[in-house]
């Protein structure tokens, strides 16, 4: 074999290589897997290291925007349900469009604050107090 051969084969290998290493990567990250076994949001039965907490220990307007999500409105803010991009990358990787924010009222902002409910898919719940900082997964059955 001609060393400019092996250096085609070599290279159409690496190609190879790196074309199943993207595909795997993102089967991985694939939220078609299927819902968890048990009757818990699937947030909650994977929470991808992030901290759960109740919804009743949450401050009161996470409660209320919730009754508000779960019934399709009305919202206070017209951005209220618009895609959330995850950029900072601190919810599970996921397609676009999977993601949709809402606010929460921060009592005597003049403004909609730093307070936001995240929904994923039909199951997944997460609330960040600081403007997309941190984030907990909310287990609202509890």
């Amino acid at each position: 074999m001609s060393p400019h051969r092996r250096i085609s084969a070599a290279l159409i290998g690496l190609l190879v290589l790196v074309i199943i290493g993207w595909v795997g990567r993102h089967e991985l990250a694939d939220p078609a897997a299927g819902p968890p076994t048990d009757n818990r949001p699937a947030a909650v039965a994977s929470t991808a290291g992030l901290p759960v907490q109740s919804l009743s220990q949450l401050p009161l307007q996470v409660g209320q925007e919730w009754q508000l999500i779960q019934h399709g409105g009305p919202f206070r803010y017209r951005q209220d349900g618009v895609v959330f991009g995850n950029r900072e990358r601190h919810l599970p990787p996921r397609q676009s469009g999977y993601y949709h924010e809402y606010t929460v009222p921060t009592p005597g902002a003049n403004d909609r604050g730093a307070r936001r409910l995240i929904t994923g898919g039909a199951a997944e719940l997460y609330y960040t107090g600081d403007h997309y900082v941190s984030f907990v997964v909310v287990d609202p059955q509890r």
